[in-house]
């Protein structure tokens, strides 16, 4: 009986020497962020750390409409945590990764012989080829596949390329864009609009476009600001504009966190060059820290070497 009592003690105190992290982030980043999560679980015995994806417009729905306690939200735009979560959710917003949109598939899709950056647009409006892509109103993958088509129609000279494309394969849009990855490797599509990083990350194919329509290049900030969408806004029956940009992930803190002060130490260890950094950055995800930072005077001062004002 004294050797049960002591285990349970034992056990007992074990689980209340555990800290939980709650993590809500965007799809694209599933992979980088378990490798960042277990190292940080490594150097720190004791946390546990339990994450949820999602396409970042619903993680950040989770906060501001159903109130879930988060300690750490990584959106794949910063843009949404800017519109819809400050001031009443959170006080600021660190900009950390870049990405950018490419045509991404294997070895079995159709026409996968065919294609290249310059056809792309051709393959994929052909009858037999199955395409996938995100809600815009879930994910930023989704509006942002609409705000590059935009692009690409006026780039490559093509009227109602964006609209022949957006109007096919509806069956096959889902909530985020790593829940296509399935119907790819199961053949039931061929091809994904996607980031490039989730390409890299799962060893997939994939068509580079060019800078003008990628939403990738910094520089070309003013160009993608032509593509304009419209998604849902804060409350229902709401819309938000959402305006083409380089492609910038963000990071908060929100302030209905029940473990701030953990979850500064892990924003710091992700943001961080020699650890978190050097793993998105492996997984196609280049660092753009320090960049200017919504809400600078709020960040945590340990966090702010991590921003600009």
């Amino acid at each position: 009986m004294l050797g049960a009592l002591l285990l349970w003690g034992c056990a007992g105190k074990k689980a209340n020497e555990e800290q939980h992290l709650t993590i809500f982030h965007a799809g694209s980043l599933s992979m980088p962020l378990k490798a960042i999560a277990d190292s940080f679980m490594r150097e720190n015995p004791g946390v546990v750390i339990d994450m949820e994806a999602a396409g970042s417009i619903d993680c950040v729905r989770k906060v501001t409409e159903l109130n879930k306690p988060c300690d750490v939200l990584a959106s794949a735009d910063f843009s949404i945590i800017d519109s819809l979560m400050m001031p009443a959710f959170t006080a600021w917003n660190i900009r950390f990764a870049g990405n950018e949109m490419a045509i991404v598939f294997h070895e079995k899709s159709r026409l996968a012989d065919k294609i290249n950056s310059d056809n792309w647009f051709e393959i994929l409006a052909n009858k037999e080829v199955a395409l996938g892509r995100s809600n815009p109103s879930s994910d930023p993958c989704g509006y942002r596949t609409v705000m590059m088509l935009q692009l690409a129609e006026k780039f490559y000279g093509k009227p109602n390329l964006a609209a022949n494309m957006l109007g096919k394969d509806k069956r096959y849009i889902r909530p985020k864009e790593t829940d296509l990855l399935a119907l790819l490797e199961s053949n039931a599509i061929d091809y994904i609009f996607l980031y490039r990083s989730v390409a890299i990350q799962h060893g997939l194919k994939f068509i580079e476009l060019p800078d003008a329509i990628n939403l990738g290049n910094p520089e070309m900030a003013v160009q993608y600001a032509e593509a304009k969408v419209t998604i849902a806004g804060k409350q229902p029956g709401d819309s938000l504009q959402v305006v083409g940009s380089p492609m910038v992930y963000g990071i908060t803190i929100p302030k209905n966190a029940e473990n701030p002060a953990l979850a500064e130490k892990f924003v710091e260890f992700l943001l961080s060059p020699e650890k978190g950094g050097k793993v998105l950055a492996s997984m196609g995800q280049p660092s753009v820290v320090p960049s200017a930072a919504t809400g600078f005077d709020f960040i945590p001062s340990d966090l702010q070497q991590f921003a600009k004002k």
